[in-house]
């Protein structure tokens, strides 16, 4: 197998660098890949959608795990699943939904393969209740740069370093997950608007209490009185008498699909201070002021964006950059700060999502500790640096840290900071990778 070299990005398109890419069409071949691999460093890529340069290696080579694809075995009976880890969460979903499961966790979209939501430790709506992806694994195979297999479970020091360690300890060839048990593939959804970021607070507490899932949205925008107001959302898996006639028909069927896609080029400028003025007018109009409950397709509420097709491209040619943050619970006041903030400063974020964390993650690097996080999606523009390391220093202040798989510019010192294991899983790098063969962009960067 020989790959061919190719500039690569992020899902936010700034950034880019060359590597040669391998594309194995299974397991077999990409641990040969792994064990052949000549060039001065080597890393793994899914489907791209982390934000930065977590899936890029300058000048080496990368390791496209799409082709490891197989659903290894359901076990309906023990609600488990193993499948190989370039397997998308969009593909097991279209594979247990309709036999009565559900995926633990979910992130925003269904466009990530399962070996890389490990390697992020991603985190959902469910946090609060359920954790991140990590505490659902029951197994996992691994192998190291060296070629060595590893079958590891939780407890083991290889595991803790593999979940949320960003791709840095080796390949993952495939996983057992625990799933969970749906009667439906439909949400009971409650909806209600908060006229500020104090009431929107207070509801994302009182929801996380009562519903499986909760997520906010906030005008960034917003100033005065207004600072922080959002729309909250809140939602439990629905059964079949929740549905109306039409859904409860055939109550399992997941079938969701593109409606829309982003034009291959988009001027720059479009997501400007006016245009999202005037979105997040009418979106917040447009949500009920008492508590609205209906009913959605687990698609459109988990995923809202995979119907549209490439829609990273809405932010013109210059990209955008995903931050996201996690502070303490008890650090209300980081959270106004960095709101009043973008207010002031007409920071144009087109998507501004806050959830409040649960349990801390499972891994050494996992992002998720008990808290609030903020993430939010900024266009590159003219000041934007200036107004990240206001940001950070927010952040930092609060004793919070970055999300690695959204970054694109952390400073060193926020990432040792906010790691208080950061030294065990630099300690487990050098045991495995002693020549510091897996490298990123981002590793290099981040001295991971």
């Amino acid at each position: 197998m020989s790959g061919a070299r190719e500039l690569l990005t992020g899902w936010g398109r700034t950034a880019p660098t060359a590597a040669v890419v391998e594309r194995p069409s299974g397991t077999a071949e990409a641990v040969a890949a792994v064990r052949h691999a000549a060039a001065r460093s080597l890393a793994f890529r899914g489907l791209g959608r982390s934000y930065g340069d977590a899936a890029q290696s300058a000048g080496g080579t990368v390791i496209e795990t799409t082709g490891m694809d197989a659903v290894l075995d359901l076990d309906p009976t023990a609600g488990t699943l193993r499948v190989e880890a370039g397997l998308s969460i969009d593909a097991v979903l279209r594979a247990v939904v309709p036999q009565g499961w559900f995926v633990p966790v979910t992130p925003g979209t269904r466009m990530v393969t399962l070996g890389g939501a490990i390697a992020a430790d991603v985190h959902g709506k469910n946090h609060h209740r359920d954790g991140s992806i990590g505490r659902h694994v029951l197994a996992l195979t691994l192998v190291t740069q060296d070629g060595t297999v590893h079958d590891l479970r939780p407890g083991d020091e290889l595991f803790a370093a593999t979940v949320g360690g960003m791709g840095l300890t080796g390949l993952i060839v495939d996983a057992t997950l625990r799933l969970i048990p749906v009667s439906t593939a439909h949400i009971v959804v409650e909806t209600v608007r908060a006229p500020g970021l104090e009431d929107l607070l207070r509801l994302l507490a009182e929801h996380d209490a009562r519903h499986r899932y909760s997520v906010a949205w906030i005008d960034c925008l917003a100033g005065g009185r207004a600072l922080g107001r959002g729309v909250l959302t809140s939602g439990d898996h629905a059964t079949v008498d929740d549905l109306p006639g039409p859904d409860a028909m055939d109550p399992l069927r997941f079938e969701p699909s593109v409606r829309l896609r982003a034009p291959r080029s988009v001027p720059p400028g479009l997501l400007n201070r006016t245009s999202v003025r005037a979105f997040n007018e009418v979106w917040y109009r447009r949500a009920p002021g008492t508590p609205h409950v209906g009913t959605q397709h687990a698609a459109a509420f988990f995923h809202p964006l995979d119907g549209v097709a490439d829609w990273n491209r809405i932010y013109g040619p210059r990209g955008f950059v995903q931050y996201q943050y996690v502070v303490p619970l008890d650090a209300e006041d980081a959270v106004a700060r960095s709101v009043r903030l973008l207010s002031g400063a007409g920071g144009a974020s087109f998507l501004a999502v806050l959830k409040r964390f649960g349990a801390e993650g499972e891994g050494m690097l996992s992002f998720p500790r008990p808290g609030w996080t903020l993430a939010l999606d900024l266009p590159v523009r003219s000041g934007l640096t200036d107004l990240l390391a206001q940001l950070d220093r927010i952040v930092l202040d609060a004793g919070g840290r970055l999300y690695l798989a959204k970054d694109s510019r952390m400073p060193a010192a926020l990432l040792d900071a906010g790691y208080p294991r950061l030294d065990e899983f630099r300690a487990v790098r050098r045991r495995i990778d002693p020549d510091g063969r897996l490298a990123t962009d981002l590793s290099r960067r981040l001295g991971l």
